[in-house]
């Protein structure tokens, strides 16, 4: 499962855009064209928010999460509970830094580091727009700005399909003059219930170092 997320939602393949694309009926609607034959109207207001809300807990690491995978590239850092956690350092050529998995679990996460600083407005249109590169029907579900161990970031949680397999990221975002950090958990949307208190314990460890 892990390789076929990170093959369909960070590499954008020919195979996968073809499996889903958007048409226009007779009547100017926009639809979804799924590869099984099913379709679904565009909602083009799904994804607008005015106003990105704030949650004023104050979001801390977990006691548990013992051991620091610090960035290479950034002075940023994620802790983990090495005890749930493994994590593998990416190749030059891979679009993360770092990825996770819980150890004999379908949860997976990533950490997307450069150095090019980013509002966090555009940010979020950018990680849109490539997730929906990959899977046009993804739409923002949630969203907030949280302090997390000191530092003010957006949080977003989006959905989509890829060949039939609805998908779900849970992130946090954040970009300053030293560059710009995504930290993703990410799994199937069915499973997310199952998984979402060992994300936010993952996402927790976010500091800056």
């Amino acid at each position: 499962m892990r390789k076929f997320f990170l093959t369909g939602l960070i590499l954008v393949s020919a195979h996968l855009l073809n499996a889903q694309v958007k048409a226009i009926t007779e009547t100017g609607e926009e639809v979804f064209l799924y590869d099984d034959g099913t379709w679904k109207y565009v909602d083009n207001n799904s994804t607008l928010n005015s106003e990105i809300p704030v949650n004023d807990t104050k979001f801390i690491k977990d006691k548990n999460s013992s051991f620091l995978v610090k960035s290479k590239k950034l002075n940023f850092g994620i802790w983990i509970n090495p005890k749930e956690w493994s994590f593998t350092k990416g190749t030059d050529s891979d679009a993360f830094e770092f990825q996770f998995v819980l150890k004999g679990e379908d949860l997976y996460a990533m950490l997307i580091t450069e150095k090019m600083q980013i509002p966090l407005e555009s940010l979020k249109g950018i990680a849109l727009e490539n997730a929906k590169n990959v899977a046009p029907d993804t739409k923002i579900i949630k969203e907030e700005y949280r302090t997390v161990n000191g530092i003010q970031l957006l949080m977003m949680q989006m959905t989509g399909t890829i060949q039939g397999m609805r998908f779900v990221y849970y992130g946090y975002y954040y970009s300053n003059q030293n560059g710009t950090v995504q930290l993703l958990a990410y799994t199937g949307e069915n499973l997310l219930k199952n998984y979402v208190d060992e994300i936010e314990l993952f996402l927790n460890g976010f500091v800056e170092n």
